[in-house]
């Protein structure tokens, strides 16, 4: 068995919360490795966070400035000498197309040639799988992904996402909620099979708990009825059904829902009282036009209807909330089709994971020193489309 194969299978057998100081010892016997250390990114995806025994015990690598910052927004191992006769490597820990951290290895110059660095590359993939296999009985890793720590609202807000990204050869897809450790309203869902991907966004009425209870609500009667094989329209049906029924009008629930038909990018789509919707095609921005319903729950037994849209390889979609597109500068312009056009176009080369953050980025130095008045949630979709 060759030194890479014998890492990925101790990766496989050994206890949730030991997984680095394991990876640590035999990346020492197999590779000489002088240090080895694991770094989340955090859930504003700025910071990446040494995992340690406790929360908040070491400070945050930055990911604009930092060599392992540039590996995990590039996705690509970055070398970084280390001394006259040592060099780091830093490694992406990524599971199709989820971007969990990066591996730091240190090793001497002389083993560290380009053959080393795939094998390491294969190793931080397996790790991946491993941390997300061992968040569901230890919470190290989630801890490390925190700077500090989290309002119940968004730690609720949090859990119900899949995910904070994703990839398959038809599409590649990023989000980011802000304010990162204090959201509660906003949320996004998605699923796929093999031949069509679903997407959820969601704005729920509210503050802190209310707001997060309501979206876990929402979310959930969705996939309940995703789960059991309906239509998008009677997924709508049902979890309107469900939030009236417990809140009769008073809550409601701003939805949008969307299947892509992967093999032939026609999309079915439901505006709920939804989230805004960009295209970015071939340079030029433009809004999704919807046909706008009422949000889910609001009244009994409303009835909704699909449409549908077809998206081409090399389209972009961005969607916001309304605490994006409803943002205001201190002279009180909202952030909207003008300002948004241009930061669209100005990261139209960044990959879609990225481009949440850096719309998250642009929007706080639009906003100024004016306190926001809502939470924010900016999804981005890249689509490639089916090749034969």
């Amino acid at each position: 068995m060759d030194r890479s194969a014998a890492v990925e299978r101790m990766l496989r057998t050994v206890e949730p919360h030991a997984l680095l100081p394991v990876l640590r010892r035999a990346l020492t016997t197999q590779y000489a490795a002088l240090g080895v250390d694991l770094l989340m990114a955090d859930y504003s995806m700025t910071i990446l966070q040494a995992v340690e025994a406790l929360p908040f015990t070491s400070p945050g690598v930055p990911v604009h400035t930092s060599a392992p910052g540039r590996a995990f927004a590039s996705q690509r191992p970055v070398r970084e000498p280390s001394g006259g006769t040592a060099t780091g490597l830093h490694l992406p820990v990524s599971v199709r197309g989820e971007r969990i951290g990066v591996l730091c290895v240190t090793l001497p110059s002389d083993a560290a040639g380009h053959g080393v660095e795939d094998e390491l590359a294969e190793i931080a993939e397996s790790l991946g799988r491993a941390i997300l296999i061992a968040d569901r009985e230890t919470d190290l890793y989630l801890q490390a992904k925190r700077v500090r720590r989290l309002t119940l609202a968004a730690e609720m807000q949090w859990q119900l996402l899949p995910g904070s990204s994703c990839a398959r050869s038809e599409y590649e897809m990023g989000a980011q909620l802000e304010p990162a450790y204090g959201v509660y309203g906003d949320n996004v869902d998605w699923s796929a099979t093999a031949d069509d991907f679903s997407l959820t966004l969601t704005n729920g009425m509210g503050e802190g708990i209310e707001a997060s209870l309501l979206t876990s609500l929402g979310i959930n009667a969705l996939r309940n009825a995703r789960r059991a094989g309906l239509s998008l329209i009677d997924q709508a049906c049902l979890a309107d059904q469900a939030i009236y029924g417990l809140h009769r009008g008073d809550l409601h629930l701003s939805t949008l829902l969307l299947r892509f038909d992967l093999p032939t990018g026609v999309v079915e789509v439901i505006d709920a009282g939804s989230p805004k919707a960009w295209l970015l095609r071939e340079r030029k921005v433009s809004p999704v036009e919807l046909d706008a319903q009422l949000p889910l729950g609001m009244f009994e037994d409303t009835l909704y209807e699909s449409q549908t849209f077809r998206v081409r390889p090399g389209d972009r979609l961005l969607f916001l909330s309304d605490g994006v597109y409803d943002a205001t500068s201190p002279a009180g312009e909202r952030y909207e089709e003008r300002v948004l056009s241009r930061a669209m176009n100005s990261t139209r080369m960044l990959p879609a994971p990225e481009v949440p953050r850096a719309i998250l980025h642009e929007l706080r130095g639009h906003r100024g020193d004016v306190e926001a008045l809502d939470d924010a949630l900016v999804v981005c979709l890249d689509w490639r489309g089916r090749r034969d």
